[in-house]
């Protein structure tokens, strides 16, 4: 069995930048429709926790607009905690432009340079941090915006993993935001302060050299606890120093991938909270995850604690009456 986190007067505390998005029925150059809301990894984790029940704190920047109240507005409606989100007079709030190309191409345009998330510095992350979280969730979008916002993560994860927090990392490398190259510098000194280390199969490069098992060999000779592989519909991966624990995917229909890395993200650090063993903690993230491929938006499928076995339960295009 896995050993929850420490108790904490939070179970969670995230912190990155959360933008507004626009969804297009269609094409951007035919003046589709848009449906705007809520986007961002880190924001997408702390919903997906809230929604099973969690505490969750979500710190970052947004700007003094109609984007930043929005952005705050949803955040509350689904349960987490903004007490230490700062208002930025003098940046706008990001935006992400989501455009469905075909039924399995989806492209992603950003408006972030110079927006108030990308200005996150670590003095307002640390007066977070006095929160004393069980988990502190991060990821690598964070340090690629700026040189303050990777000043913040760097000192976050350094300060909570000294001070027994449970660091949680999860590499979510955004190819338009920076190199390879770029991100493997940054992110391979900040592993080692991470208790568990997120990746997609094609991204533990960027945190340790070799194939799978050597990177995993790597990153828990360095102290890393547990590390997670996202595999898609293939299912996931959990390595520790017991061993290796595998998981499939559920058969759903897949309609939307954005937000299923961070859904299965939140299923996993859940089990974690709750103590359950590996195996259980990728059956919560498996589960998750199909919620997330199999609804529309980033985090608005997000389950419940009580929908969880739902998908298990239902053979697909069943109807619950």
């Amino acid at each position: 069995m896995t050993t929850g986190p420490a108790t904490g007067n939070v179970d969670v505390l995230t912190f990155g930048e959360s933008m507004v998005s626009f969804r297009g029925e269609g094409l951007l150059t035919q003046g589709s429709r848009q449906t705007v809301r809520l986007a961002g990894a880190e924001s997408n984790v702390a919903v997906g926790l809230a929604r099973l029940g969690h505490t969750v704190a979500w710190a970052g920047r947004v700007g003094d607009d109609s984007f930043g109240r929005l952005v705050l507005r949803q955040l509350r409606a689904e349960g987490v905690d903004t007490r230490y989100a700062v208002v930025d007079t003098e940046r706008p709030t990001g935006l992400m432009f989501v455009e469905e190309r075909t039924a399995d191409l989806v492209s992603v345009e950003y408006r972030r340079a110079g927006s108030a998330g990308s200005a996150v510095g670590k003095d307002e992350v640390a007066a977070a941090l006095t929160a004393s979280p069980r988990v502190l969730h991060v990821t690598g979008i964070t340090p690629a915006l700026s040189s303050s916002a990777a000043d913040a993560v760097e000192s976050a994860v350094g300060s909570a993993s000294a001070a027994g927090v449970f660091v949680s990392l999860d590499v979510n490398f955004r190819s338009r935001l920076w190199t390879r190259e770029q991100a493997r510098e940054v992110l391979t000194p900040l592993a080692a302060h991470a208790a568990v280390v997120i990746a997609s199969d094609d991204e533990l490069d960027l945190v340790a050299s070799g194939d799978e098992d050597a990177a995993v060999a790597e990153l828990l000779s360095r102290g890393v606890r547990q590390v997670a592989v996202k595999r898609g519909p293939l299912g996931a991966t959990l390595h520790s120093r017991e061993g290796r624990v595998d998981a499939p995917a559920l058969a759903v229909t897949a309609i939307d991938p954005i937000g299923a890395g961070d859904a299965f993200t939140a299923g996993y650090l859940s089990g974690v909270l709750d103590g359950l063993d590996p195996a259980q903690c990728l059956v919560r993230g498996a589960a998750t995850g199909a919620f997330a491929v199999s609804t529309r938006g980033d985090w608005e499928g997000a389950p419940t604690r009580e929908e969880l076995a739902v998908l298990e339960r239902h053979t697909p295009g069943a109807t619950v009456r």
